[in-house]
């Protein structure tokens, strides 16, 4: 992955999670960590939530990180589409200690850890020309 994408998610640490059931979409807000070696967002929610339940019934999610600004020349947002599940035993104590470095106030929550498989993402970089887009992996529906 590009390393500019990479330092991107590395500034930031709230995403914009989409899903749908059905027809019925829904958006949620997140605290993630980045884990680079496996391409992986880790964030926590409850499976009772609208966006838990969702990601249970269909595992495609796509996502959105932005910075806010209102400086044309300075606008940047990731979007990508990927597959969530829940932390596995294999790999919840990475993710559970990356998770409680980045935000140690979790402690106090149950709820599940997942995982955020990136299949593609486009970055929009207008520090580097405007509407310039960096981008990885290919969309979930044009693969064969």
């Amino acid at each position: 992955m590009d390393e500019r994408i990479i330092e991107f998610i590395d500034s930031h640490h709230v995403l914009t999670l989409a899903t749908t059931t059905g027809t019925f979409p829904y958006c949620a807000n997140c605290f993630y960590v980045y884990l680079p070696d496996e391409n992986t967002f880790v964030f926590a929610s409850d499976t009772a939530t609208i966006h838990g339940s969702s990601m249970l019934q269909n595992p495609q999610v796509a996502a959105s990180i932005v910075l806010e600004t209102k400086t044309v020349g300075k606008i940047q947002g990731l979007q990508l589409c990927g597959t969530a599940t829940i932390a596995q035993e294999s790999v919840f104590g990475k993710a559970h200690r990356a998770y409680l470095k980045a935000f140690p106030f979790a402690v106090v929550k149950q709820a599940e850890l997942w995982l955020l498989k990136i299949e593609y993402c486009k970055l929009t970089d207008n520090r580097l020309g405007f509407g310039k887009k960096i981008i990885w992996g290919e969309l979930p529906q044009t693969k064969n």
